[in-house]
């Protein structure tokens, strides 16, 4: 598992290497940002990794909370269910 751990990094490390060169980011109204290529990549990874969770998370919510309400409907029904530390 190490050495899969130590392949992935290192092929990151040398992505980073090789691409420093400075990029132009533009936004609106004529403002910008420059920064390196890996920098941009990385923010832009990032963004989209916390946008995908944050519109992810309502449904796990609403599961979760259908999940906790069925077993508590379940325990209710069936007493002999549940399980007493034994």
């Amino acid at each position: 598992m190490w050495l899969l751990k130590a392949a992935i990094f290192f092929t990151l490390f040398a992505f980073a290497l090789n691409n420093q060169q400075a990029v132009s980011v533009n936004f609106f109204f004529g403002t910008h940002w420059q920064a390196p290529l890996v920098l941009v990549v990385l923010v832009t990874f990032a963004v989209g990794l916390a946008a995908g969770i944050l519109m992810m998370m309502p449904r796990w919510w609403k599961k979760r909370q259908n999940a906790r309400l069925n077993l508590h409907s379940t325990h209710r029904e069936n007493p002999s269910t549940m399980h007493h530390g034994l």
